[in-house]
Formats: structure tokens, sequence, C-alpha cells
């Protein structure tokens, strides 16, 4: 059971795409490269995902302590994925459909680390305590500095995770060779 199902609280998720222009592989492949989403000034990708997170967080001083007795989660993911903007046939669309299905994936399991660092961030959250803070002003700053530390651990399993699949041999790096030289995978 995830995180989010034990507490109650599910991630909305969104789908946007991007047109691309091709009827071959080649074609699909070489319009992503020309038209896909900026990576974070590392060129144009496939795909990503994002998100927006906000919190509701009840904060009660407790003596002259404050603690942050609950810290409600609304999270929606955002998948940005190519889509050919005239449909397909044959087995250009056959290869298509097998390439977006993987590239879908790659992105959901980014969701997934996504969900996993919100359970986190609730998870050192709720019951966190600060002393001599009754106006509850000092517990917001020791949050934040424990929310960063979170936040850059998913960035950076999110970079791993893309340099295993985008490496020669990785899955997708299978899926464009094989969108790209026009035979089904295995």
């Amino acid at each position: 059971m995830t995180v989010a199902a034990q507490s109650g609280w599910q991630a909305i998720e969104k789908i946007e795409t991007y047109a691309i222009e091709g009827t071959t592989g080649a074609e699909l492949y070489a319009s992503i490269g020309a038209h896909g989403p900026q990576a974070g000034g590392l060129g144009r990708a496939i795909a990503y995902t994002t998100f927006k997170l906000t919190w509701t967080r009840n904060y009660q001083p407790q003596g002259t302590a404050c603690v942050l007795v609950s810290a409600r989660p609304k999270l929606t993911l955002i998948y940005k994925l190519p889509k050919p903007a005239k449909r397909l046939q044959g087995e250009a669309a056959a290869l298509w459909n097998v390439f977006l299905a993987g590239v879908t994936a790659h992105e959901k399991i980014h969701g997934d680390f996504i969900r996993d660092m919100v359970g986190e961030i609730e998870r050192v959250s709720v019951g966190l305590s600060v002393p001599n803070d009754p106006k509850c002003r000092k517990i917001r700053t020791e949050l934040t500095a424990r929310l960063g530390q979170i936040s850059l651990a998913q960035r950076q399993r999110s970079r791993d995770f893309d340099r295993a699949e985008l490496s020669a041999g990785g899955n997708v790096h299978q899926l464009i060779l094989q969108l790209v030289n026009q035979r089904r995978p295995m």
C-alpha cells in the first residue's frame, strides 16, 4: 500500500501533449528533437513529468512550543508527452504505440518518485514540534530546511533513473532505437 493510500490522499494526474510531425519513426523522433519540451537547459526531452503541490497544514501552539498536528497534500502530476499531428498508419502506428506506451510508463515512474517524496514530506512534517515557538514561526523555517533535503533527494533519484534509462541499452534508449529503425521489440 502506498503512503498516499495509507493517509487518504490521492494525486491527480493530467496528460498534456505537444505536436510532432512525421509518418515514419525517424521523422517522428526528429520532430521530437525539434519540438520537444526544454529539459532544464540540457536541450530537448522526449517527455517530462512535473507537478503542482500545495498543502493544508494545521500548526498549533502547545504551551511554549508549536506542533504541526496535520499536513494534507494536494498533488497534481503533469505528464508532457509527444503526439503526432496526423493519424499514423500501419507499421508506423504500431511502432509509435509501443514507443509511447514505454515513454508513458517511464514518466509514470517519475510520478511515483514524486508521490514518494510527498509521502516523505508528510511523514517528517506531521508531529514536528519546535520549542519556544508559541506563535508558530520558527517551525516553518525548520520545516522548510527539512523539505529542501527531501526535494533534493527526489531530484537526484529522478536524474539517476533517467541516466540508466537513457544510457546505451537502457529502456528508453531501446524504445528510441526500435522507433527510429522501425523494428518491433523482441
